[in-house]
Order: structure tokens, then C-alpha cells, then sequence
């Protein structure tokens, strides 16, 4: 099931603070990345030195947001709904 494109406010707010991120299914800790600077982001969680994860492992989607569980484009799972004993997304997000 594809989600709906992201708005005008989404959008801005990516372009502002970052177009994409990476994030630790581990810990949680998220860094963002502007698309031209790419080979710059870290690979790795500096809390607990996890792989962080910046695409899609299926389709090689790049992630806008820090609270994906699941590919926008494609729908694979890309981690637990849960962090910290709380959902990470809320039902129907």
C-alpha cells in the first residue's frame, strides 16, 4: 500500500534540516543528511556503534523521516514499531 505524497510543510521542513536520514534500530539515534552530502553521513551509531540505516534494503529508498517502520515506497519493514517500551509510529500513521 503506497502512502500519500508528502506535503509543501513536509517538504520545506526536509529541505531545511536535512532531505533524508539515517537511524539506529538499536537505539534510536537519528542524523540527518542533505542528498549531496551523502558519503558524508555516518555509518555508523555513535551511541552504541550499531549500523545505522539510511535506505530501504529492498528498493534502496532513501528515508525522509525519523519515525519510519516500514519503506514508504514499498512497504518493506525496516524496524519494530517499538522503542523504549513505546510505538514509534501510531496506528494508521
Amino acid at each position: 500500500m503506497a502512502r500519500a505524497k508528502r506535503n509543501w510543510i513536509q517538504e520545506e521542513r526536509r529541505r531545511t534540516l536535512g532531505d533524508w536520514v539515517a537511524f539506529c534500530p538499536s537505539c534510536g539515534h537519528v542524523a540527518r543528511y542533505f542528498e549531496e552530502h551523502e558519503e558524508l553521513r555516518p555509518t555508523l551509531c555513535p551511541q552504541c556503534e550499531a549500523t545505522l540505516v539510511a535506505r530501504c534494503p529492498s528498493c534502496d529508498a532513501r528515508l525522509p523521516s525519523a519515525f519510519q517502520v516500514e519503506c514508504e515506497d514499498c512497504g518493506t519493514p525496516l524496524r519494530e514499531n517499538e522503542l523504549f517500551g513505546g510505538p514509534i509510529r501510531r496506528p494508521g500513521r
